[in-house]
């Protein structure tokens, strides 16, 4: 088992990315039962990077905190179950030539391939009734998209033998801007140290407004940014040591930062994030919700490439060869060896976070019913972002005071339309439980969506059951 296979089971056992829908609430259980949807329904250490302005809300618990929450989905609407299946348990398998064919057929996609993974490593919030609400956390997040037209597809699972290097002749060889028209490939490898506060600042008989901020300090892991359009080409990457990606004669330039180290989660950039958000409360039934998340930059450094549009070039290799798919398709997009792209070295780079802004509405119609609704929007295009909005409904019910069933229905975001489930055990002291962002999806061949998240170790203290 090499080193990246091991880092990605391990972020998937763990809850850590590959990812693309960049939901935060991934590792949060209760939320990715009701499809995401979270603005207005995250509490305590649960509303770090969702609406901090709910740490603000009164009569909940003083005291909260858990250990080891953790979510991961692997989704496309181009493989079938048992191809995404191969990518997560039999990297080790070899292609043969009528699989790399079929693999490059379906790749051939806007969307084939979406992962992502989150772990909440610890998290606990207190209520101090003279300063509001305070919460911290760890947490590791990944995050990847994979987007081909159908030359990209090609070269990446048959290399040098792609059909494009026949038809171009010597003299007209295409830009890489123009070949692959339409590719992206991100991914984006997080480790973030978090603090974030919520204060009621309006408090009425039939209306409380809360406002809350947050901050976060970001350890980047590995990062991969490709973009093509027709005449323009963004392609850059900063992998950690723990990816094992072959660098080549790089390695020897001065203006490469070569990193070496492979101990834990060895950071190659770093940034600072921030998160502003304000939630309401009408009377006893209507809450509301508004966020800006992810605002900030990162700043790349260890073992840094960028590229520029050029001539493509002629690969040396026969292209993805196993099912070992995450590292060889960085060796073709994101190294200096064998790539599609001649990169350049640098010292660093500074990217944008991947900002989004959080609307939702929630009714809490008993003490045993409460639904809402939730939209997403990505106020960028970087790497770790969601491609497209992402819409959520859904609903929490109690049957009996200590079993919480929900459910509700999510769309976009890369993904298609999900029915979610979830079952959570709530005392006035302890919660656990498990769910899935799509029931229908864990069984179905086309468009198989694979994701389940899950905690065991949350309590909460001085307040009434959730």
């Amino acid at each position: 088992m090499n080193k990246l296979r091991s880092f990605t089971l391990a972020a998937l056992l763990l809850g850590t990315t590959l990812s693309v829908q960049a939901q935060n609430e991934i590792s949060n259980f209760t939320a990715t039962g009701r499809g995401g949807v979270a603005t207005t329904f995250a509490t305590d250490y649960q509303a770090i990077g969702i609406n901090p302005a709910n740490l603000g809300r009164v009569g909940g618990a003083r005291f909260a905190f858990t250990i080891g929450e953790f979510g991961a989905g692997i989704s496309s609407k181009s493989l079938t179950r048992d191809q995404l299946r191969k990518f997560v348990y039999n990297t080790n398998d070899e292609l043969t030539l009528s699989e790399k064919q079929e693999l490059a057929r379906g790749f051939t996609s806007d969307n084939a391939l979406n992962l992502n993974a989150d772990a909440t490593t610890l998290g606990l919030a207190v209520q101090i009734p003279a300063l509001g609400g305070i919460a911290i956390s760890n947490r590791v997040r990944s995050v990847g998209h994979v987007e081909l037209n159908r030359n990209a597809a090609e070269l990446m699972f048959l290399g040098r033998d792609a059909p494009i290097y026949a038809t171009a002749s010597a003299s007209n060889i295409p830009l890489v801007s123009e070949a692959l028209d339409g590719t992206k490939l991100q991914f984006s490898a997080l480790n973030e140290f978090n603090i974030a506060w919520g204060k009621r600042i309006v408090d009425l008989p039939l209306f409380q407004l809360s406002a809350g901020a947050g901050y976060r300090y970001i350890q980047g892991v590995g990062v991969i940014d490709v973009r093509v359009k027709p005449g323009d080409l963004q392609a850059y990457s900063s992998l950690s040591a723990v990816f094992d990606i072959n660098y080549g004669n790089l390695t020897s330039d001065p203006n490469f930062n070569f990193e070496t180290r492979t101990n834990g989660l060895q950071p190659v950039g770093h940034g600072n994030g921030f998160d502003l958000g304000l939630s309401a409360e009408v009377g006893k039934i209507v809450r509301l919700g508004a966020a800006v998340t992810d605002m900030g930059n990162m700043t790349w450094e260890g073992n840094l490439l960028t590229a520029n549009d050029q001539k493509l070039k002629r690969l040396k290799s026969a292209g993805v060869g196993s099912y070992d798919f995450f590292k060889e398709a960085a060796e073709i997009f994101a190294s200096g060896t064998d790539s599609l792209f001649q990169y350049q070295t640098g010292q660093d780079r500074k990217a944008k976070l991947p900002t989004k802004m959080r609307l939702g509405a929630g009714f809490r119609i008993s003490e045993f019913f409460e639904t809402g609704l939730d939209v997403t929007l990505p106020l960028n295009n970087v790497a770790g972002n969601i491609t497209s909005p992402f819409v959520g409904a859904g609903l929490d019910y109690k049957p009996v005071s200590w079993l919480r069933l929900s459910s509700g229905v999510s769309g976009g975001a890369g993904y298609g339309i999900g029915i979610p489930l979830g079952l959570t055990v709530a005392t006035s002291v302890y919660e656990g439980g498990i769910s899935t962002r799509d029931i229908a999806g864990l069984f179905a061949n086309k468009d198989p969506y694979i994701s389940v998240a899950a905690g065991f170790l949350r309590f909460k203290f001085g307040g009434k059951t959730q």
